[in-house]
């Protein structure tokens, strides 16, 4: 009763990255509140899924085994979710905001009457009081994200309805093995007793998954370039120097927009969360949008003509010039130290 919960998104028995980046910051919000952390594995296959999220400091996990469970659709999902939440009222749910969470959540926390907050950057315990009244709310879920177009970071409680709800998105939260031998409790449950027959209605004949071919995510050293890059052709610069320093290229939103690469290469709010150990700005001003998708990054470095950025005061090092002028040196420099 009154605890964390978070939902395991699970393909082929594997847990998702975003649901263990979920645990890890669950164990800590859980620790403040003093409370235990239980995890939901809702699949066709959920054999060893225990010895997936027990390392991550999940006190309970809660088992739904049938083979109507997958691949992922609404409405079963929902009504486990459901029942279980009005059985066990537990104070918080955190989801991954992915097409599964961004489906899910809305749908359980309409059912429970609750409110949700989409793809948050930051998830914090804290006390909130109302001046008109002098009411203080205790240990309030603090749910952080861009607003406004990203010109404000809102911090977004909800005092009076449960369970506090809210989607994250991959790579926002860092993964941790809290303790590699610690064990939870395992709660096995007959899904007919939480889903309707007709709530498997839907009957998925067949599913067609197409990988990214672009995988920025984990690369160590990443050039990102935004609208200030100029052209596409001046983003085929940035290739070239991460093919000489064994990068990735990425991008932001404005060079997204403008046609100089692929959605797929996006950084920040709207698109991927990074945390390499280094991450070369071109052209980039330093947008809220983009900065929530970068900013855990070792090491910044800035290329900028505009020496007042928002990009710079985040940096660690700032090379105020033209991108079109000083990657070519970057290049020539690296190329002459490689051979």
């Amino acid at each position: 009763m009154n605890n964390l919960f978070v939902y395991l998104e699970i393909e082929d028995g594997n847990v998702a990255e975003v649901s263990l980046e979920l645990l890890t910051k669950g164990r800590s919000l859980a620790n403040q509140l003093g409370c235990k952390l239980e995890a939901i594995a809702a699949s066709a296959t959920t054999d060893g899924v225990d010895r997936q999220v027990f390392p991550y400091g999940v006190d309970v996990l809660h088992i739904f085994k049938d083979e109507r469970l997958s691949p992922y659709s609404t409405l079963p999902h929902t009504s486990i979710m459901v029942e279980l939440f009005k059985k066990e009222k537990p104070e918080i749910c955190l989801l991954g905001a992915t097409i599964i969470g961004r489906d899910l959540g809305p749908r359980v926390s309409s059912a429970l009457g609750s409110g949700l907050t989409a793809d948050c950057t930051s998830l914090e315990i804290g006390d909130h009081e109302i001046k008109k009244t002098g009411q203080v709310y205790k240990n309030l879920l603090y749910q952080i994200r861009p607003a406004f177009g990203g010109n404000i970071v809102a911090a977004i409680i909800n005092p009076d309805h449960r369970p506090q709800m809210a989607t994250v998105r991959e790579g926002v939260m860092k993964k941790e093995v809290i303790d590699p031998y610690y064990k939870g409790e395992v709660n096995e449950y007959d899904v007919n007793d939480y889903v309707k027959d007709e709530d498997f209605i839907i009957n998925i004949i067949d599913r067609h998954i197409e990988k990214s071919k672009v995988n920025i995510k984990n690369s160590p050293i990443i050039i990102s370039g935004g609208y200030g890059v100029g052209s596409k052709e001046n983003f085929d610069l940035l290739f070239q120097l991460a093919d000489v320093l064994g990068a990735d290229v990425g991008a932001s939103r404005a060079a997204v927009d403008a046609g100089f690469v692929d959605h797929d290469r996006q950084i920040g709010q709207t698109g991927v969360t990074v945390r390499p150990k280094v991450y070369i700005a071109c052209g980039i001003s330093g947008q809220i949008q983009h900065i929530a998708g970068m900013q855990d990054s070792s090491i910044i470095i800035s290329i900028n003509n505009d020496p007042d950025a928002p990009i710079n005061a985040i940096s660690d090092y700032v090379i105020t010039g033209e991108v079109e002028r000083v990657i070519p040196k970057m290049i020539k420099y690296y190329k002459s130290n490689t051979k």
